[in-house]
């Protein structure tokens, strides 16, 4: 069985933003931040035009993703002991002994159980594949992988299989 795909690694396929991991002991690492660095596999039936999907097409949907992120702190939504209350223009982040307020305008709470390079990558996949299927429907996604490199060298890796 032969299978196709396109790979996109573009330095300008990045953010930059604010978390903090909570490990599984319950201790958790300082507010601190990193230059995210995202690529992009995407896996399909080559056309009749020899191509799968044109980079032209997938390009900007990751940047659209990434810019998105950018320059926010990022907070997973989904801890169980997290929280995160509205207080007027700005959210109050609460973990055991922490308080932090911030302006809304400033975090993304995201769909997240903690704001790992996996679970990022996840997240930027799921909209990268939500998104794709949406703008080229007539695209038959078999499948597509994202990784999210939060500093040289490490990096979560998300990957979806339609024929799984």
């Amino acid at each position: 069985m032969e299978r196709w795909a396109i790979f996109i690694e573009k330095e300008y396929l990045k953010f930059s933003a604010a978390h903090f991991l909570i490990f599984p002991d319950g201790s958790a690492e300082r507010l601190h931040g990193h230059n995210y660095q995202v690529t992009c596999h995407v896996g399909g039936a080559l056309s009749e035009h020899g191509l799968v999907l044109d980079f032209k097409r997938v390009k900007p949907v990751i940047r659209e993703l990434c810019d998105e992120l950018d320059e926010h702190w990022l907070i997973p939504g989904e801890h169980r002991e997290l929280r995160v209350v509205e207080d007027g223009d700005h959210y109050r982040v609460q973990y055991r002994e922490r308080d932090y307020r911030a302006p809304k305008e400033d975090i993304i709470v995201l769909p997240i159980n903690n704001t790992s390079a996996e679970n990022l990558s996840w997240w930027v996949g799921t909209q990268l594949r939500d998104r794709l299927l949406q703008r080229f429907p007539e695209f038959p996604i078999e499948e597509i992988r994202v990784s999210v490199e939060e500093t040289s060298g490490q990096r979560g890796i998300w990957t979806f299989l339609a024929d799984a």
